[in-house]
C-alpha cells in the first residue's frame, strides 16, 4: 500500500545566518531517502519552497478566488513529502517516526487512493 508522509514544520528554524541548519537537514533527508531507496520503498517525494511562495485557489459560493500564501496561517507549514510503498499503516508510521526534522513538527501519514477502493 502507498502512503504519503506529509512533513509539517516551522520553516523559520532553517533561517539561521550561515544556512547551517538547512544544509544539515538536507543531508539528513538525503540519507533518509537513500535508506528508503535501498529497501525499494520510495515511490516519489519532494521538498517544497517556503509558504510565502504559495498561491491558494479558494472556491466558495460558486466563485473562485486567489490568495497569496497557504490557505491556513499556522506555526507549521507543509515543507515536503515522501511517497512510500509499505505493507501496512504500522510500517508507514515506523518510517514517519524516523523522518528527520530540525525542530518540533508533525508528519501526517495518509494512505493513497489506489483506484480499487
Amino acid at each position: 500500500m502507498q502512503y504519503a508522509l506529509l512533513i509539517y514544520e516551522d520553516e523559520t528554524v532553517y533561517r539561521d545566518e550561515n544556512g547551517r541548519a538547512w544544509r544539515e537537514i538536507i543531508a539528513q533527508h538525503e540519507a533518509f531517502a537513500a535508506e528508503l531507496a535501498e529497501k525499494g520503498l520510495i515511490r516519489g517525494g519532494a521538498g517544497l519552497k517556503t509558504a510565502n511562495t504559495a498561491t491558494t485557489v479558494r472556491r466558495g459560493a460558486g466563485q473562485c478566488g486567489l490568495h497569496d500564501g497557504p490557505f491556513a496561517e499556522s506555526k507549521e507549514q507543509l515543507g515536503g513529502f515522501y511517497l512510500i510503498e509499505v505493507p501496512d499503516l504500522d510500517a508507514a508510521l515506523a518510517w514517519a517516526r524516523k523522518l528527520p526534522m530540525a525542530g518540533d513538527g508533525s508528519v501526517e501519514v495518509r494512505p493513497v487512493i489506489d483506484g480499487t477502493t
